[in-house]
Order: structure tokens, then C-alpha cells, then sequence
């Protein structure tokens, strides 16, 4: 279903900047941009008055994992749409490392069947890649000289190194296999698998949580990274490299992209570094792991450059009995779809970069990376997949306030802003925060009423 509604008196997010006036949305489709307002109600119209409020194009998280099937005390579908759309995340992709591990299209389906019964956003859904799959692969995206994209399939996902799950591809006749016999883009987690296991015996008596950081370094991301570069270029295979977390890759990326390479950052590894992960202990740690104040330094500098495309959660539950476990028995990974906008906001509030620059990356650039159809900015006959968002009002975020269903969040006590105050999909308001109310909100939409499968060029 799709909605009208008209927006009065917001700061709208146009072409890169900050425009006043009004929306009006048709038939789930911006009708009409009215910079200096002066749209005027129409019968049966929803009106929501934006004043005080900013207005964006809906947040898109392009990583995340949201545990279906098989782990529904960490995650489901329809409980991380819920923490999506809470967080003003209007679109999402998910990854394929479930229990069991989605590698075929049968596999594809299931999840897409699933998505359409439950979810309140849109969504996508990434195949696995396994040493030998490649026919599944080629059924979800074609072939190089057939590339057959499917709704709802946004890429493939190849685990390089081993994290949490049982997906991994890391001898080079595999990978070459890959990248030769398919079409659409290849999204990598990038650590090496034989310097991991090389290294694991000098920490794998550390209880002390800052192992994992030294144990998982840089030249492990970096020679992975290089690796899947080169792959890429070799095949003239579209690459997206997944979570960032070292300057050694970045700086290397700014020089070596090419057209055919993109990546992408998460919020947390711009927020925090080392000192961080002593103090919050296990609920930081993840995969590639959060490094060092350089490190994020370097992150920032090479997202305002355009080295880093796009931003992505990698949204990863554990429950926090598994987490209280202590390092190293806890698994990395931590919650973060319906914090990320808010999060990067905030530092958009204290000066780091400009409410502009985070809908150029959570917005436009996901959408680019992956050639999703009609997301990611503002403009006349694009989706009406919108946030309006209140950057006016700080307020703590605890586990209390969560929607995830493992009830926690690794960012409890921090005071953030940029709350959004309506969340809409397709012109229907899926989620909705009253004005001092509380900040965990409203959910407005049921499951599967709004919502469907990302198309992608």
C-alpha cells in the first residue's frame, strides 16, 4: 500500500543542502518539492507539521544480519525491520552467515517469503558464497556475459576470513572461481584467513579484551583487501569491501579503488577506539575489530574524501548472557540498525561533519553502491521512503530504549541527537517518537503491510 501525505515547514535535505519549505507525497512517490513552503492540504491527505524538524531521504543500512532462520532469540525479520525503522532506517540488506547458512536460492526465497510476511521496510538480501556454489550464484545474479539481476538479491557475500558462522572461501581457485563466474557485486569481509590461524597461538591464552584488537590487526584487513582488489581488477568484477576499520586500507583504497571498488565504514568504528573497548569490555568487540584513535582519524578523513562510499552498521546481535561470558569466549558482534542514524547525526551536531553529509552516506551512497531504484535522495518521483528527524533534543540512549530483540545496545548512556520523530515507507508512517515521550517510541505499521524487495540496475 501506498500513502499521501503532505510535510509542512521542514529543513528539507535537497541536492546537498538544507532547503526549507514543504513535501508533498503521491501514491507512495515524492509529488512535489516546495522550497519557501506554501503547499496546501488536499482531502484524505496526512499532515504532519516538520517544524523544528529535519527532513531526509530515508537511512539505508547495507549490512546487516539479522539471524533468520535459526537464531530468533538474537534476531528475526520482522524484529530487526522494527529496530530499523525505530532508528529511521527505511531500507536494509542482510547477510547470509544463518543457521543454516543461506547459499542457494531456495535458501533466497525463503527469506524474501519471510520479508514479505513480517517486515514494516524494504529489504534485500545477500547470497552466500561457499567453495562450490557457484551455480546457486549464478541463478541469484547470472553470469558475466548473462548478469540476470533478481529482485530482492542485492549481491553475493564472501567471508575471506572466519568470523561468526560457518560461511568461508578462502583458497584462490575458489575465489577466482567466483569472481569469474558471476555477475552483480561481490561484498567481502576482509581478513586473512591464513594469517589469523598463523597468529591465533601467540593470543589465544589473552583474557585481556585488547588481544583481539592486536590479534586481528591491520595487515590482516589489508592483505585481504589487496587480495580482493586484485581479484576484482583481474575479472572486471564490481567489489564492495565491507567494514573498513584500518588506516592502512583506507589509505591504500584512496590511491587504488578504480571504478570497479567501493566500501563502506560503520558508525562505531568512526566513534570509538581502543580506549573505548577497555572501558565498554565485550559488548565493542566485533569483527574486524574497533582499532585505534589513528585508525578513526583516518576513517573520517578518507570519508569526507570519497575513498569511503557509503556507511553500514553491520548490525550483529548476540545475546548478553553470551556477552557477559568475557573475552575471548563472547562472540564479536554488536547491535546497531536503529543507533546508526542518530549516531552519526550527533557527530554532524558537535561539528564533525554536516547533516548533509550524513544523508550523502547513509542515504545516496548505499543506494549508488548497490543500484537500488528509486532510494536515497529527494527528488520529484523518487520513493517516499523518508525520515523526519528532531535535531533539536539530546537524549540518553540505554538497553531499555532498544527494539532489537536482544535488548541491549553497546552505545547505553550516550547521549544522542537526531532522534527521528516519524519514519515513513512508501508515504505510511511505519514508526513514530512523541515529543517527550518515550524515546523507544511507536510502532505504527503491522507486519508485511508496507515494505518490498529492493529492485537493483
Amino acid at each position: 500500500m501506498a500513502g499521501d501525505l503532505l510535510i509542512r515547514n521542514s529543513v528539507m535535505i535537497v541536492g546537498g543542502r538544507a532547503v526549507d519549505g514543504d513535501m508533498r507525497v503521491v501514491d507512495g512517490l515524492i509529488g512535489s518539492i516546495a522550497p519557501g513552503g506554501g503547499l496546501e492540504p488536499r482531502d484524505g491527505e496526512l499532515v504532519i507539521d516538520g517544524d523544528g524538524l529535519h527532513l531526509l531521504p530515508g537511512a539505508i543500512d547495507p549490512q546487516v544480519h539479522f539471524r533468520e532462520p535459526g537464531q530468533p532469540e538474537k534476531e528475526d525479520i520482522e524484529s530487526g525491520s522494527r529496530a530499523a525503522a525505530a532508528g529511521g532506517v527505511t531500507a536494509f540488506l542482510d547477510m547470509p552467515n544463518n543457521v543454516p547458512i543461506a547459499t542457494s536460492m531456495a535458501a533466497m526465497r525463503d527469506k524474501l517469503d519471510s520479508a514479505a510476511r513480517t517486515a514494516v521496510t524494504h529489504h534485500g538480501f545477500f547470497i552466500g558464497a561457499t567453495p562450490n556454489n557457484v551455480s546457486e550464484l549464478q541463478a541469484a545474479v547470472g553470469s558475466p556475459d548473462a548478469p540476470s539481476p533478481s529482485a530482492g538479491i542485492c549481491g553475493i557475500k564472501v567471508f575471506m576470513g572466519s568470523s561468526t558462522g560457518d560461511l568461508l572461501v578462502h583458497e584462490q581457485q575458489h575465489l577466482e572461481g567466483i569472481f569469474a563466474g558471476t555477475a552483480g557485486i561481490i561484498a567481502v569481509h576482509a581478513e586473512d584467513e591464513d594469517r589469523l590461524n598463523t597468529r591465533k597461538p601467540d593470543y589465544e591464552d589473552r583474557t585481556d579484551v585488547a588481544a583481539h584488537a592486536e590479534w586481528r590487526d591491520s595487515e590482516t584487513a589489508f592483505i585481504a583487501t589487496q587480495r580482493a582488489a586484485g581479484l576484482a581488477n583481474d575479472h572486471g568484477h564490481k567489489l564492495h569491501v565491507l567494514h573498513l576499520t584500518s588506516a592502512l586500507e583506507a589509505d591504500w583504497l584512496a590511491s587504488n579503488k578504480g571504478s570497479l571498488i567501493t566500501t563502506e565504514v560503520c558508525p562505531q568504528h568512526l566513534t570509538f577506539d581502543d580506549s573505548d573497548v577497555a572501558e565498554r569490555g565485550t559488548r565493542l568487540v566485533m569483527n574486524p575489530p574497533i582499532r585505534y584513535a589513528g585508525d578513526r582519524e583516518t576513517l573520517w578523513r578518507r570519508l569526507k574524501d570519497g575513498t569511503i562510499d557509503c556507511i553500514a552498521t553491520d548490525h550483529a546481535p548476540h545475546t548478553l548472557d553470551n556477552k557477559a561470558l568475557g573475552f575471548p569466549h563472547a562472540h564479536a558482534g554488536m547491535p546497531g540498525v536503529e543507533s546508526s542514524l542518530p549516531l552519526m547525526l550527533t557527530h554532524a551536531a558537535d561539528g564533525r561533519c554536516s547533516v548533509a553529509d550524513v544523508a550523502r552516506w547513509m542515504c545516496e551512497g548505499p543506494a549508488r553502491v548497490y543500484g537500488m531504484r528509486g532510494k536515497g535522495r529527494l527528488e520529484e518521483g523518487m520513493d517516499a521512503d523518508l525520515v523526519l528527524v528532531d535535531m533539536e533534543t539530546r537524549r540518553s540512549f540505554c538497553d531499555a530504549d532498544t527494539w532489537t530483540r536482544v535488548g541491549w545496545t553497546a552505545l547505553d548512556g550516550m547521549s544522542l541527537i537526531g532522534w527521528p520523530m516519524f519514519t515513513i515507507v512508501d508515504g505510511e508512517v511505519v514508526h513514530s517518537r512523541d515529543a517527550g515521550g518515550p524515546l523507544r517510541g511507536n510502532a505504527v505499521a503491522s507486519p508485511g503491510s508496507v515494505g518490498r524487495a529492493l529492485e537493483f540496475s
